[in-house]
């Protein structure tokens, strides 16, 4: 998803030294203690009953509605609430969630969904095809404002309708054949539709509520729902609780009854409250403080594996003076990346050198230029700017975190040193920041996106011309081509071919963007209390499929 990274990683803790022992824990640990015993943390007064789990979940979401989220703080909520037609399990592969099975025509086109026949809502209603159909028209609807809207420009003319060629939806290729059967007809065939039937997007939601309460349709006591969990509670800027929802067709094989969910965006705090134990699991990867990461690795409650995800800049090619590629060419240039993940990150992050993360079977990446100072001081002064002389002003944005500060002063340093300009930051409170990419008031920006399939598409699409997540006002015909192209190839291995043209297009020649590093997960939990977490490469890990090893509450059996 766009920016599913969440981007909030903290930033109070790093003046703490790196390489301190067990000094550097114990004075966090005694620091985090003290707080709590003041009472200075958040959010962290009494409560009538500790849920079965307690987790940090990094910002504080921007929203809960399936059709326009675009970060994984949200994500990891949203699925908690709504399920598609498929579902994540804990080893991110999808399988059947409301549809218990389908048929696929000859031609690989279309889809025939067999809804579950204990599928309902929230609020005892069937859950119903002609559900999926209203929903599903909704996300394309330009009311909806959906950034990923285009998840579902695979159906037959569902561009189109979302664009305002085709205003009547009957002519989609989304069909309620009868309460329980959903016919879905692509424009080709699409390989990893049913992976796209696990995500936000294509999940229902009850249209006719929300015509009735407009955006008060996702508080608490007003929700319907269809997901393994309820929304008991939101206080913003406190915590989330969920409880097990009775309803969901596969409730006895969620074992966890209630989870608390703690909208933490400083590294230092998050890993407090984990350390002191008002938290079971920190779940996002920035709120490990990279300060103690040597020491924390040492630890077997810390747990990290590489998935497919990349923190990478993205450059406002709608303005000057980023319009110019000679100039997004001479700032990639000047950044050593390996000092970024050595010096910075140090979890065991890889210096990116394509846009597409390694992992993908079959598919291999063309690389992007790696660091050349010097080059890059010739191509600024091809520009007009030797030696730094007339930049203009310009200004980088983050979201608030550790790690995002750390990785933009060390930019900043990096930029002033190799090509004599001057970059100013900006960090943003996360809602805002999402705000200020999708109205592109930058000049570059921090970025990151974990795939939502495993296919270099996933990565890939967003930068089709006027897409909702691209966020760089770029665009090229001739590379919105190349993805149509690979859309229609029928032969896997051509169409990988088709798809590395387009990451040549995007990482050497437009270059809108600039890969940084792939990232490494991280999750701080006590494996011998906590289960059902599982290293995978789309960093899923569903809230139904977590356990309690040192409570009642077992493993679900599936």
């Amino acid at each position: 998803m766009a920016d599913r990274s969440a981007g909030v990683k903290g930033e109070a803790s790093k003046a703490l030294p790196s390489g301190g022992g067990l000094g550097s824990l114990e004075r966090m640990r005694v620091f985090g203690i003290t707080l709590v015993a003041l009472g200075l943390l958040a959010g962290c007064g009494p409560s009538a009953q500790r849920a079965d789990l307690v987790f940090i979940n990094g910002a504080e979401p921007e929203t809960l509605d399936p059709a326009v989220i675009t970060g994984q703080p949200e994500g990891r909520i949203v699925n908690s609430l709504f399920e598609g037609l498929m579902t994540f399990n804990a080893a991110g592969k999808s399988g059947p969630g409301m549809a218990e099975s389908w048929t696929l025509s000859e031609d690989g086109r279309i889809y025939t969904f067999a809804l579950r026949p204990d599928a309902v809502w929230s609020d005892g209603r069937a859950l119903t095809a002609h559900d999926f159909v209203a929903s599903w028209k909704r996300t394309l609807s330009p009311e909806a404002a959906a950034s990923y809207n285009y998840q579902l420009f695979y159906v037959k003319n569902a561009q189109p309708f979302a664009e305002g060629e085709i205003t009547d939806f009957s002519e989609v290729g989304v069909k309620a054949l009868d309460d329980r059967t959903l016919e879905v007809t692509l424009e080709n065939p699409t390989p990893f539709f049913l992976d796209l039937c696990a995500t936000p997007p294509l999940a229902p939601v009850r249209v006719d509520v929300i015509e009735r309460l407009g955006d008060d349709w996702i508080k608490p006591g007003r929700i319907v729902n269809n997901g393994a969990y309820l929304l008991e509670a939101w206080r913003i800027n406190d915590k989330i609780r969920l409880r097990k929802n009775p309803a969901y067709w596969n409730a006895e094989n969620v074992a966890l009854e209630t989870i608390e969910v703690l909208p933490i965006s400083k590294a230092n705090v998050a890993f407090n409250f984990y350390e002191s134990g008002l938290a079971d699991l920190s779940m996002d990867k920035g709120l490990a403080p990279p300060a103690l990461l040597d020491d924390l690795r040492e630890r077997n409650d810390f747990h990290a594996a590489s998935f497919l995800g990349i923190y990478f800049l993205r450059f406002n090619c709608a303005k000057p003076p980023f319009d110019d590629v000679r100039l997004r060419e001479a700032l990639s240039l000047a950044i050593d990346k390996r000092i970024l993940t050595e010096k910075i990150t140090r979890a065991g992050e890889e210096p990116a050198t394509s846009f597409v993360p390694p992992g993908i079977e079959g598919y291999l990446s063309p690389e992007a230029g790696d660091f050349n100072p010097e080059r890059a001081q010739e191509i600024l002064a091809e520009a007009g700017y030797p030696g730094g002389e007339g930049f203009p002003f310009v200004t980088y944005l983050y979201s608030e975190g550790e790690l995002n500060e750390a990785i933009a002063v060390e930019l900043q340093s990096m930029w002033r040193e190799h090509l004599g300009i001057e970059i100013n930051l900006a960090r943003q409170e996360w809602k805002v920041y999402l705000n200020s990419l999708s109205s592109l008031d930058y000049g570059i920006a921090r970025s990151s996106w974990v795939g939502d399939y495993p296919d270099p598409n996933t990565f890939l699409d967003m930068f089709i011309g006027g897409g909702g997540n691209n966020r760089t006002g770029w665009s090229d015909p001739a590379y919105d081509d190349l993805l149509a192209q690979a859309t229609r190839a029928s032969d896997p291995v051509a169409r990988f071919g088709i798809l590395r043209e387009a990451e040549e297009v995007l990482i050497g020649k437009a270059m809108p963007v600039c890969p940084l590093f792939y990232y490494v997960g991280i999750q701080l939990y006590d494996p011998a209390k906590i289960g059902g977490i599982v290293p995978n490469v789309l960093d899923e890990h569903p809230l139904k499929s977590i356990f309690r090893k040192d409570r009642d509450a077992g493993a679900p059996s599936r």
